[in-house]
């Protein structure tokens, strides 16, 4: 069985390779080589990145994701992520920008919802299997695994025997998913209670937000402390030399989308595999296809004309 002991000599051994610059995706470096932000510090100040420089920023690394697509494709490569944090924290904004321009066939986002009671009688990872990576495909985990360290844990969903052979057998479940091939990345997005707070009165206050807002979000108001000591514990356990923690600071969101999309490029080495521009084809004559008449076709009604 593992100890706290070995645990946190486990934690040392993972930051010691982190600060080392190496990914767990086979020594690739952690920092973005020509992909970051151009000529951006390498901690960013409190000020805020202004719109334009954002979008333009960003749109840049979107084609860059594009391209890291390409070459997982063309390679075969099975790549994971996952994204955790508290709630409000930021993650769903991070994957929508991650996904806006790639191809959902190749690059999918996971958010599984709450476990049926035929699942609660499986191996707890069980049900996150189907969804892993085949060759030439990016999955990414809104939520995953974890949520037994996190919201079971705190809400007590699980008992104290399910947390503790979670923590046992999580470390061992992600060394064999890299033993098989895949390239797992996990992200922690860290949000202070001051900023989870507002977002969460922008939900209450803002009616394209209140969707987001759920009784578990309401309830975790009330246990900012026992979230904290949950994550603590989680990191003791799972933040392996093969599969470490990295850590997004989420406060300002605009920073943490370019400083995360920025950071998963660099750690996955890739090559432009744009192809050569394509010349179409000119247009067969369609003189000879007669079209049927359009009151036989039942149109929407055109509000916008």
């Amino acid at each position: 069985m593992t100890t706290q002991k070995d645990a946190k000599k486990t934690k040392s051994t993972a930051l010691s390779e982190k600060s080392k610059g190496k990914s767990a995706a086979g020594g690739a470096p952690a920092n973005v080589s020509g992909n970051g932000p151009k000529g951006a510090p390498k901690s960013m100040e409190p000020k805020k990145i202004d719109k334009k420089f954002y979008e333009k920023e960003l749109f840049r690394l979107q084609l860059e994701l594009v391209k890291l697509q390409e070459w997982i494709k063309e390679k075969g490569l099975k790549v994971v992520v996952v994204f955790e944090g508290r709630d409000a924290a930021g993650k769903g904004g991070v994957i929508k920008r991650i996904t806006q321009h790639l191809n959902s066939r190749i690059c999918r986002v996971v958010a599984l919802p709450t476990p049926t009671e035929r699942e609660n009688t499986q191996w707890y990872f069980q049900r996150f299997a189907p969804h892993l990576p085949a060759a030439g495909e990016m999955v990414l985990f809104d939520r995953s695994w974890y949520n037994r360290a996190g919201v079971e844990r705190v809400m007590g969903f699980c008992t104290e025997e399910e947390y503790s052979e979670f923590l046992r057998s999580c470390p061992e479940f992600e060394r064999m998913l890299i033993r098989s091939g895949i390239i797992l990345i996990k992200y922690w997005f860290s949000v202070s209670d001051e900023e989870q707070e507002r977002r969460f009165q922008s939900r209450l206050t803002e009616p394209h937000k209140r969707w987001k807002l759920s009784p578990m979000d309401l309830e975790s108001r009330s246990r900012w402390i026992e979230y904290s000591k949950a994550k603590d514990e989680m990191f003791a356990y799972t933040d392996i030399k093969q599969a470490p923690w990295y850590v997004v600071k989420s406060d300002v969101k605009r920073h943490a989308r370019l400083n995360c999309i920025a950071h998963l490029l660099g750690m996955i080495p890739y090559e432009d595999l744009t192809p050569e521009p394509i010349e179409l084809p000119k247009r067969r004559d369609s003189s000879a296809y007669v079209r049927p008449p359009m009151s036989d076709q039942t149109f929407i009604p055109e509000i916008y004309p």
